[in-house]
């Protein structure tokens, strides 16, 4: 009768250890990404994360073409 209680001690413990192995650890920060402020380009219109735009002033850009674009027009 000992020797059941030692192998179903002994598998309970190895399953419990596969099952722990077996779950991925619960990482929230790669699955839920900061959320980034999105911009509009002041010459097209298009909308991107603020890291990505081209800051002049208080206008937002897209690319330097657009930019200098804009430029030109005001001068």
């Amino acid at each position: 009768m000992m020797k059941y209680l030692l192998l179903l001690i002994l598998f309970a413990i190895v399953w419990w250890a596969w099952k722990k192995r077996s779950t991925p650890p619960r990482d929230d920060a790669r699955r839920n990404p900061p959320v980034e402020r999105m911009v509009t380009c002041a010459h097209c219109g298009v909308h991107l994360p603020e890291s990505d735009a081209l800051a002049d002033g208080a206008r937002y850009f897209c690319n330097d073409a657009h930019r200098r674009a804009v430029q030109r027009q005001g001068s």
